[in-house]
């Protein structure tokens, strides 16, 4: 048994998020039958994984990959390219978008991470451009149109058409990885990857492999992208390549950053604030504001922007990391 007692402000919320998205939202939807609360907690659970498995590079190895949508779109594409071709299996869809995945990441990482800095950062967007005009150039699978999904993923006895069970698969991936993670950050490894990014060159004399460390960080974080991308694709029912655009690769970093980078938890809490504001600005009404709505006319998004401007300059460690963990001094 966990001692709750224990745990500080940080745990708290992580858990209280958690319980929200598991608890909650489906019982609103059971007990309301409307599906609006649903589809955006669906959402949120998918984009939280994507930046969850960034985060394992960025917050946790210091890589700051412009990149990481690339892995997102082998997921979705896997799951459209083979579904157009006949195969609806979702075991399918997962080893061939988890292989693919392997064979992309493992030689751009070692290209990547023979690089630091700008460089690094350049790299990674520039691998991320060059799959997403492969995609565009996939005219058999849609092109620059992008390509319908006809039917989700075909997995054993659940019927994913049901957008409860769809929803619960979805979270029970969320939770599985972030129970991974967690064993994964306080093992050997994990200290040996946070090592490397405070101090490579120490990590390096003491006799660690540096390179190998931060190699297998960055590929296990692009499956989780990966995976994530699968998702993705089933939920929108739709595959794109603006999926593999450099900005869905911003946008994961800035969750990351406005959650907490290098906390277990923050990227859900960063995916579900951005998510929820853009829906929220999406369908705002501001007659009620008349000097706001002439203001921003057609842009309340920018009110996103503003949101992310005063969390970074107020909260430096972002939303969930500057609040006080149970490892922290009292």
């Amino acid at each position: 048994m966990p001692d709750f007692g224990k745990y500080g402000p940080r745990e708290w919320v992580g858990l209280l998020m958690l319980a929200l998205l598991a608890i909650l939202v489906p019982a609103a939807y059971l007990w309301s039958g409307q599906a609006y609360y649903l589809i955006l907690a669906t959402r949120i659970v998918i984009f939280a994984l994507a930046a969850v498995g960034l985060n394992l590079a960025l917050g946790l190895g210091g890589m700051v990959s412009l990149g990481h949508a690339m892995y997102l779109g082998i997921g979705a594409y896997s799951v459209g390219i083979l579904s157009e071709l006949g195969i609806p299996q979702g075991y399918v869809h997962l080893a061939v978008a988890v292989g693919v995945g392997a064979l992309v990441a493992f030689p751009v990482g070692m290209v990547c991470l023979r690089t630091s800095g700008m460089a690094f950062i350049m790299i990674t967007l520039a691998f991320a451009q060059m799959a997403y005009f492969v995609a565009v150039g996939l005219k058999r699978f849609g092109g620059e149109d992008g390509l319908p999904v006809a039917a989700r993923s075909q997995v054993a006895a659940l019927d994913l058409s049901d957008g409860l069970m769809f929803y619960l698969l979805a979270l029970a991936i969320l939770g599985l990885v972030l129970l991974g993670l967690q064993r994964l950050i306080h093992s050997r490894f994990g200290m040996a990857l946070q090592g490397s990014r405070i101090n490579e060159r120490r990590m390096s004399a003491m006799g660690f492999p540096v390179l190998r460390c931060r190699l297998l960080a960055y590929v296990l974080s692009a499956e989780i992208c990966v995976v994530a991308g699968i998702l993705l694709a089933n939920f929108t029912r739709f595959v794109s390549p603006s999926y593999m655009q450099w900005s869905m690769s911003g946008e994961l970093i800035v969750m990351v950053v406005l959650g907490g980078m290098g906390t277990l938890l923050g990227p859900v809490i960063g995916a579900a604030s951005l998510v929820s504001l853009e829906e929220l600005l999406t369908g705002l009404h501001l007659e009620s504001l008349p000097t706001l709505s002439r203001l921003l006319g057609d842009h309340s998004l920018a009110l996103v922007g503003l949101f992310v401007i005063l969390v970074t300059l107020e909260l430096h460690r972002g939303l969930l990391g500057s609040l006080r963990s149970s490892g922290d001094p009292s």
